[in-house]
């Protein structure tokens, strides 16, 4: 019975580590196949995100030690919470900094707020 139990344990975190390494796989390629800095960052943040926490919730699913999953979710939702805020303000400033998105990018709705504000 405990074999049986493993096996399943085993075959769901190498399933979850499999789903995990593909976003991430998908972030590197969307950061190498993007053509300007925010839709790079848009990949690095979302699929990133998803990818990594999946790695770290098949981290703790694999300790099978209640403290260390616990841990782990308590870093994925840190992270879910954190990554895609940060992208956002990293993107604010660059635009504000003057990067300028790509010819493909259909539109862009920061001039009108900053001319606004009499910048």
């Amino acid at each position: 019975m405990g074999g049986q139990i493993d096996a399943i344990v085993s075959l769901l975190v190498a399933l979850i580590m499999v789903v995990g390494a593909g976003f991430s796989l998908l972030a590197a390629l969307g950061i190498i196949r993007f053509p300007d800095l925010y839709t790079r960052m848009h990949s690095a943040s979302k699929a990133g995100t998803v990818g990594s926490g999946l790695l770290l919730f098949a981290a703790g699913v694999h300790s099978l030690d209640p403290a260390i999953l616990a841990r782990a979710l308590a870093a994925f939702v840190f992270f879910v919470l954190t990554a895609p805020i940060s992208a956002h303000l990293l993107a604010k400033a660059a635009h504000q900094a003057g990067y300028r998105m790509s010819r493909l990018s259909v539109i862009d709705q920061m001039p009108e707020k900053e001319e606004a504000r009499g910048q």
